[in-house]
C-alpha cells in the first residue's frame, strides 16, 4: 500500500551496490536476476488463469504527504529511487500511477481556508495517485500488507514525512468533457496531462451521498466540463484502510459521506484557475447537499529528478 498507505522506501542511498536496491550481484540477492522466484512461485501460473483480468481502474490509492522540513530532497529522491516501484507501481494489480506536485505558488491557490482534509490546508505538497484493477481491491491489499511489514523489515521506510490524506477508494463515475473522444479514464496516468486538480468533497450525511453523487454526474460536472481545460474528472469514494496499516497512517474518515474528484488538465492549473477552479465551494453549497473541504492544483513531477523540490517552501 505504498508511502501512499503506509509502506515506505528504503532512504537516501537505498541503490547502493551492496546487496540492495538494484545492486545487480550474482549472489542471489536483491536484483541479483535469479529465474527461481522461490518458495511458491510455481503459483503465479495458477493465478495467472483465475478472475478478473480488465483494464478499468475500479479502485484507487490516491496518497497526500507532506515531508517533514529539512527533509524534501531525501523524501523525493526515497519515492522516485524505490518507493514508487517496490512500494507501488510493482505490485500485482496496480497497473498505472503517477506522482504530482504543489509548489508553493500552488499552494497557495489552495481552499477551503479552513479545511477538513490538510490541516493547514497547504500541508501536502507530494501527491500520488494509482489505479488497481476493478475486482481486484482484496487480491491488492492481501499483497500490499505483506509488502507493508517487508518494507519495513528491510529497513525500506521513510519515517520523516507525514500521511495528510491516503486512502484506497472505489471508483463511482468519470465525466469526460469531450464525449468518446479522446483518452479514457484507464489512460489517464500515462497520458501526458499538464495538471491536476483534487478536489474532496463530504456529503452532509451518509445519505445525501448517492444524491451529491448524481448531482455530480449528471448536473455539475457536464456543466463545469464544456469549453474548459480538463479533459475528464474521476470521481471515487474512500474505503477504510486495513487495521494491520502501518502505525504512521490514520484511519480514513469520511467513509460513508466523502468523495474524492481528480480533474485532469490540458494545461497547466495556474494558468486557468481564475476562470475554472475558484468557486467549486459555492456551487456545492448552493445544492445543500454537502460541503467543499479541499480543492487543490498539482502539476505532474518529471520522474528520476528532483524538478520542484527546491519550489515547496
Amino acid at each position: 500500500m505504498t508511502d501512499d498507505a503506509g509502506t515506505a522506501r528504503g532512504g537516501a542511498g537505498s541503490g547502493r551496490g551492496d546487496g540492495g536496491v538494484g545492486s545487480g550481484r550474482g549472489d542471489g540477492g536483491a536484483g541479483s536476476g535469479r529465474r527461481d522466484g522461490g518458495e511458491g512461485s510455481e503459483r503465479y501460473a495458477e493465478l495467472a488463469g483465475a478472475g478478473p483480468y480488465g483494464v478499468r481502474p475500479g479502485h484507487a490509492l490516491i496518497t497526500m504527504v507532506e515531508p517533514h522540513p529539512g527533509h524534501e530532497y531525501a523524501y523525493n529522491r526515497w519515492y522516485e529511487d524505490d518507493h514508487y516501484y517496490a512500494g507501488a507501481t510493482a505490485m500485482p494489480w496496480m497497473f498505472a500511477g503517477r506522482r504530482w506536485v504543489a509548489t508553493k505558488d500552488l499552494q497557495e491557490l489552495r481552499y477551503p481556508e479552513k479545511s477538513a482534509v490538510a490541516r493547514p490546508v497547504g500541508a501536502g505538497c507530494y501527491l500520488s495517485t494509482y489505479w488497481v484493477t476493478e475486482g481486484r481491491y482484496d487480491d491488492h491489499m492481501k499483497w500490499t500488507v505483506a509488502i507493508n511489514k517487508r518494507l519495513n523489515r528491510d529497513g525500506r521506510v521513510y519515517q520523516d514525512r507525514t500521511h495528510v490524506f491516503t486512502a484506497f477508494q472505489d471508483h463511482e463515475a468519470t465525466a469526460y468533457r469531450d464525449g468518446a473522444a479522446g483518452p479514457r479514464d484507464f489512460h489517464a496516468l500515462d497520458h501526458p496531462y499538464a495538471g491536476l486538480v483534487l478536489q474532496v468533497v463530504d456529503a452532509e450525511g451518509p445519505g445525501q451521498r448517492a444524491e451529491l453523487l448524481e448531482w455530480l454526474r449528471s448536473r455539475h460536472l457536464p456543466k463545469r466540463l464544456k469549453g474548459s481545460p480538463a479533459a475528464m474528472v474521476t470521481v471515487f469514494r474512500p474505503t477504510p484502510l486495513p487495521g494491520d496499516r502501518m502505525t504512521y497512517v490514520k484511519q480514513v474518515e469520511g467513509i460513508g459521506t466523502r468523495l474524492t474528484l481528480l480533474w485532469f488538465l490540458q494545461e497547466d492549473p495556474r494558468t486557468c484557475w481564475e476562470e475554472h477552479f475558484t468557486g467549486l465551494d459555492g456551487a456545492v453549497a448552493e445544492t445543500g447537499l454537502g460541503r467543499v473541504e479541499l480543492v487543490a492544483p498539482f502539476v505532474p513531477t518529471v520522474p528520476g529528478t528532483d524538478r520542484y523540490v527546491d519550489l515547496l517552501r
